[in-house]
């Protein structure tokens, strides 16, 4: 199948130089590459710039309320668990009004395809911080700065019990497209994470890990069953160090090192995923830390891919059951058992 099969034939609606406008292409490319046609799929969304997905993508798709995307994808899941569902949400849409319905279907593992889109910032609504703004930050609506400490968006879905989980660049197609792939092969809640520039209210956002002078030092492409080598002359690796405390942490140390880590994505002990996902994060908390030199890397790619029972399984499973199981087959079998009189 062709991209182009993918792309509706409505005006995008993106700023030019957001970030989305990468996620949509790579979006296309994955949903072309993975085969599944467009009369099989639905992209569901709430509401935000990411949100407006469903319009450029030609499959079937709702553009739903602020924050219930999820409780619409799950529905849908649910109802018809052939189609695959991709759910489009942003870091307000997905972490602030949508926070209830996102942690419980990241906990039921629901077989449904996360887009989460983290731009740090409301951008439609003109530039208010977002719950993944970091401490410090100026915006619209924090003149002064936010005194709040952020959602660290991988700490909350492996909280939640995430069962996949990934993170990528708006800037960086390849990975993106892989991403987006190996989310819908995965059976369970899929969360991909796209760092994406919001260009005129939160512009630059990313450039630390983004710039692509710098990126190869910064970040680590996480692949399964591949040593964990970065840097710009693959000469880095991550290995673990508990010389110094009873708790392990992660080095940064020569990529000859015999000490170099294997990633492991299908491990279902998440403890190194965490520490993973969480590598370098000092920079996204506080913007008072936001200069300091960090040894570890951000981690992109892969980061958790663990398979378990699907919310929308089990319940199609426990209906099967339960008809096997009783008397009345159908609706007719049901009221003709039932008491009845005439008036």
């Amino acid at each position: 199948m062709e991209a182009s099969q993918f792309k509706s034939d409505q005006y995008v609606r993106f700023c030019p130089g957001c970030g989305d406008h990468a996620v949509a292409m790579a979006l296309q490319k994955a949903m072309a590459e993975v085969g599944v046609p467009p009369h099989q799929i639905a992209v569901i969304s709430g509401i935000g710039c990411s949100s407006r997905m469903p319009h450029y993508i030609s499959t079937y798709g709702f553009n739903t309320i602020h924050g219930r995307g999820g409780a619409i994808a799950t529905g849908v899941k649910t109802a018809h668990p052939d189609i695959t569902v991709w759910q489009m949400s942003g870091d307000g849409d997905c972490f602030a009004i949508g926070g209830n319905h996102f942690i419980h279907e990241i906990r039921r593992n629901v077989d449904l395809n996360i887009c989460l889109f983290n731009n740090r910032i409301y951008g439609l609504t003109k530039g208010q911080y977002s719950p993944t703004s970091p401490k410090g930050f100026v915006s619209k609506s924090s003149p002064f700065g936010t005194v709040e400490r952020p959602f660290i968006p991988s700490e909350l879905i492996m909280g939640a019990g995430g069962t996949f989980y990934a993170r990528t660049l708006d800037v960086d197609m390849p990975t993106s497209v892989d991403c987006l792939k190996q989310a819908h092969l995965h059976k369970g809640a899929s969360v991909v994470e796209c760092l994406v520039n919001c260009v005129i209210f939160n512009n630059g956002t990313h450039n630390w890990i983004a710039d692509r002078n710098t990126r190869a030092d910064r970040t680590i492409l996480l692949k399964h069953g591949e040593k964990m080598i970065f840097g710009a002359n693959q000469d880095k690796g991550l290995a673990l160090d508990n010389s110094q405390s009873a708790f392990p942490k992660l080095i940064v140390v020569d990529a000859n090192d015999p000490r170099v880590l294997v990633h492991d994505a299908k491990t279902k002990d998440m403890t190194l995923h965490r520490m993973l996902a969480l590598m370098g994060y000092e920079k996204y908390t506080d913007m008072a830390s936001f200069d300091a030199d960090t040894e570890l890397p951000i981690a992109l790619g892969v980061i958790r891919s663990v398979e378990e029972a699907t919310y929308d399984q089990a319940v199609h499973t426990q209906i099967e059951n339960v008809r096997a199981k009783a008397k009345a087959k159908t609706f007719d079998d049901l009221t003709a058992n039932l008491e009845h009189w005439e008036i």
